[in-house]
């Protein structure tokens, strides 16, 4: 069966822009985002995983290269443009307060509202079923500021169910989240990609649960960036070259670290 892609990278360059002059961190990246899959991005601290996830969001402007969405077009417009292309889920949301979880998922709506901002029927049945998706049915009329981490991170990603993009980039989701949230989030990400036929690209440390988890990975690794499979890039030694170090080894047939 062939997959569609949602996002396709060629000879993309990433970096920044100072005094006129560009200062590239990472370049000649390809690779594809395809719907129905859950891609996990990996990489060391400082590897450029959030300058990529920004510049495929449009927050910041590639160096060179292009990055082609679903609707056939490029890079080459502002991150508004995009609100109906992804939704962006990001580790500090703190910016969002005084507000309950239903009317903090409901902006999720806002690319589709008139000019007066009023969710019509349609609009309020898609809050309902993001709501009642990600089991925070519970927590609708709660102030967003009385939540856990774990049910915060839940209501974000119920928001970005309700923009109804065929993509979603998540920044570190799992980042204050304890050891049970953290599967429980992964296998529900990986289980909206698979029903939902959305492609979710998440960018993460925790190597040891994504590692069984995702479908595929993105690996930044030695200024270079490597798209496959976790049996393709166990079997090219890639994860294992990023992995290994003193005291840690990656087994390639169980597919778990190890401290040795």
């Amino acid at each position: 069966m062939n997959k569609e892609a949602a996002i396709t990278l060629k000879e993309l360059e990433i970096g920044y822009t100072h005094n006129r002059k560009n200062l590239p961190i990472m370049g000649a990246l390809n690779a594809t985002l395809y719907k129905g899959e859950l891609v996990a991005l990996i990489g060391k601290n400082g590897a450029g995983k959030s300058t990529l996830m920004r510049t495929l969001s449009a927050f910041q402007s590639p160096l060179g290269g292009t990055i082609t969405y679903p609707d056939g077009k490029n890079h080459q417009r502002k991150a508004s443009e995009l609100s109906t292309i992804l939704a962006v889920v990001l580790t500090d949301n703190s910016s969002i307060n005084n507000m309950s979880v239903r009317e903090v998922v409901a902006l999720g709506r806002t690319p589709y509202n008139n000019f007066l901002g009023y969710n019509r029927k349609r609009d309020e049945e898609i809050i309902d079923k993001a709501i009642e998706r990600m089991g925070i049915s519970s927590l609708a009329q709660r102030n967003i500021s009385t939540l856990s981490d774990g049910e915060r991170q839940k209501t974000m990603i119920a928001k970005a169910l309700a923009q109804e993009t065929p993509i979603i980039l998540l920044d570190e989701p799992t980042a204050f989240l304890d050891f049970k949230s953290r599967i429980q989030l992964f296998r529900e990400l990986k289980k909206l990609a698979s029903e939902t036929n959305k492609a979710i690209l998440v960018s993460t440390h925790d190597l040891e649960l994504i590692l069984q988890i995702a479908d595929r990975i993105w690996l930044i690794h030695d200024n270079k960036m490597f798209d496959g499979s976790i049996n393709e890039l166990s079997k090219d030694g890639v994860l294992t070259n990023f992995i290994d170090s003193e005291g840690i080894h990656y087994n390639t047939v169980s597919n778990r670290i190890e401290i040795v």
